[in-house]
């Protein structure tokens, strides 16, 4: 049987988001989150809410954590909750925790523009719904009760008959100019992988094409085209990160060549602007939503990251690593996991942040909020993607302690053991134990980080292996066998700037640029974790620094852990002040409510005022 269990900082992680947000959130049916389905209030709600989406979330990160940790008392109240649910739900499918005139099912009136581009009747109604079905799909598959496919499928078949036969166009029910329901794409595709009931394929398709329509949002036409993220519809975070994942999975279903071009050219625009060092979306910066994606020149250390958008972020990256087997999304998980993932996330895994900052307060948010079920979920990503299987063998995608057993394409488990201390450490053991010997290929990721790494294979001697790729090991492996990975880890130097350039033409046509904004900043890591101070000479939000110019001159010192600090100190010193110790961003100050994490730091002009990048006049 196929399980993995992760130790070590992700194990803790998940270790506490079972023992605190999912036990102690829901406990069952009468829970509030839950309460909200019930004919006593939903046959009276008018109000254009989204807190039905905490029923589906919970559903899905509490099956997996319940199914892989074994916790039967867990499994026992996601049972109970579907159950309820299955209770409340009415005869033509609908599960949603709206009064009837206020249903996805009933035409509303044509939307007024707005900034945000909510429906003339604001509605969270299909978002809800798409949760719904995720969650009871999930706990399907985990428990394997009919029942509550069966519920998934009668809310899928109303979606089909409003949507592709009643001609409601999905964009007209939801936020964001329609990327709040067009976010169907993603269960109404699983719902068909999973029984091959063409009418769903069906569904998805329709869900594209009627985004598509929609000017302000334009999807897939504005993907190919190139358009910046912050340019398709509102360039809400969230939402469009869990559009792609959609379409990714409208891509596996159906092999379009258009839906791959795009989803690769948004991920990279993504990766390339939009990614803090922690791996995070971020946005917020001069615009009236805190959640929306920057253009894509501008950079500031006081940025948001919605806890939300980490969460569609790592499901897009684990669709497109399925997909592609392309490390760069492992990378992309790995690096969102150790950083701004578990620093959202409090020790006693019930609390967490709504917004992260580079530079700012984490400040615990309360019992409603979406993003506390979100990062409960996002967590339960991990295991599957740690470690996968393919018809050549296995891949280790995340680095850390712990233990996967797989099956083999010849119908064998293999079971691999990581011992390590990463990501404090870049020394790894794992163990390799198939039931008997057997040929086939095992791929280790190598950090894009870890230049100079080696890797020996049981007794033989080390090779060095290149960062930024898998090493693929193909050989006859015999129960006692070891891949042995050694990863550099020296301190990094991470240089943003936020430059505006203003560009025009003179009277004659000749162009004219001229720079008027540029501000530097700088930043460590080491190995996968971003790093950062608290508040800088105990009461500062935020330092200019002079360092040299080149990373190689600056002088990083690596100070080994000292007491319960697990890791590494670097102190960097500058030129006239100080030096400054900083710790891994994700544990700093003991993960306390209000307390400060400065991540960049502000590099000091040139005496003349002019920087190297300065365009001048022309």
């Amino acid at each position: 049987m196929e399980s993995v269990q992760l130790h070590g900082l992700l194990g803790e992680a998940l270790d506490a988001n079972r023992r605190g947000r999912l036990s102690q959130f829901i406990t069952g049916p009468d829970s509030p989150a839950i309460a909200i389905f019930n004919p006593v209030h939903r046959d009276h709600n008018e109000e254009g809410d989204w807190y039905g989406e905490h029923a589906g979330k919970w559903l899905v990160a509490a099956a997996k954590a319940a199914a892989r940790s074994g916790d039967a008392a867990l499994q026992a109240k996601v049972v109970a909750v579907a159950d309820h649910l299955l209770s409340v739900q009415d005869d033509d499918g609908y599960l949603g925790n709206y009064v009837a005139s206020r249903r996805f099912m009933v035409p509303q009136p044509p939307k007024p523009e707005s900034w945000n581009g909510e429906p003339a009747l604001r509605t969270w109604d299909i978002w809800t719904h798409s949760y719904l079905l995720l969650g009871l799909v999930e706990v399907h598959r985990c428990f394997g009760h009919d029942r509550h496919l069966d519920a998934a499928r009668r809310i899928a078949d109303l979606c089909w008959q409003v949507f592709c036969e009643d001609g409601i166009d999905i964009t007209s029910v939801g936020n964001h100019h329609g990327m709040s329901a067009s976010v169907l794409l993603d269960p109404a595709v699983d719902l068909y992988t999973l029984t091959g009931e063409t009418r769903y394929l069906q569904l998805a398709e329709c869900v594209l094409a009627q985004a598509d329509a929609n000017p302000r949002l334009a999807l897939l036409q504005r993907a190919l085209a190139g358009a910046d993220p912050s340019e398709i519809a509102t360039g809400k975070a969230y939402q469009l990160c869990w559009n792609l994942v959609g379409l990714a999975k409208l891509h596996r279903a159906t092999g379009n060549a258009d839906y791959a071009r795009a989803l690769g050219l948004q991920w990279q625009a993504i990766r390339d602007h939009h990614i803090s060092l922690g791996g995070g979306p971020f946005g917020g910066i001069g615009h009236r939503s805190r959640e929306v994606f920057n253009p894509a020149f501008v950079f500031d250390p006081g940025a948001y990251v919605e806890t939300c958008s980490i969460l569609a972020w790592l499901q897009l990256n684990r669709e497109l690593l399925a997909i592609t087997a392309d490390v760069r999304h492992a990378e992309e998980i790995e690096r969102t996991a150790y950083n701004d993932l578990l620093g959202a996330q409090a020790p006693n895994g019930e609390d967490w942040c709504y917004y992260s900052f580079a530079n700012g307060r984490r400040i615990h948010t309360n019992y409603w909020r979406c993003c506390k079920s979100s990062g409960a979920m996002a967590l339960e990503e991990l295991p599957a993607v740690a470690y996968t299987a393919d018809a050549r063998g296995v891949a280790v995608n995340l680095l850390g302690p712990g233990e996967a057993i797989l099956r083999l394409a010849d119908g064998n488990d293999v079971t691999l053991r990581q011992h390590t201390a990463y990501p404090f450490d870049g020394e790894i053991r794992i163990d390799v134990l198939p039931a008997a010997a057997t040929r086939f290929r095992i791929r280790v990721r190598i950090p894009e980080w870890a230049e100079g790494a080696m890797l020996a294979i049981a007794a033989g001697a080390p090779t060095a292996v290149a960062a930024g790729r898998y090493a693929d090991i193909e050989r006859e492996w015999a129960p006692g066998d070891t891949v042995a990975l050694s990863l550099p880890m020296p301190p990094r130097v991470h240089r943003r700037t936020y430059r505006n350039i203003q560009e025009s033409r003179a009277p004659g046509g000749a162009p004219v640029r001229q720079q008027v904004l540029h501000y530097s900043h700088v930043a460590f890591t080491r190995g996968p974790l971003v790093y950062a101070t608290g508040l800088v000479d105990g009461y500062k939000t935020s330092e200019v620094v002079r360092l040299p110019a080149a990373d190689d001159q600056i002088r990083v010192e690596t100070l080994p852990p000292t007491g319960d600090e697990p890791a590494a100190t670097l102190r960097v010193h500058f030129d006239g002040r100080p030096a400054i110790d900083f710790l891994p961003y994700y544990g700093l100050n003991g993960r306390m409510d209000r307390s400060w994490r400065i991540t960049w730091l502000g590099l000091a002009p040139g005496p003349t005022g002019a920087d190297a990048d300065d365009c001048g006049q022309v």
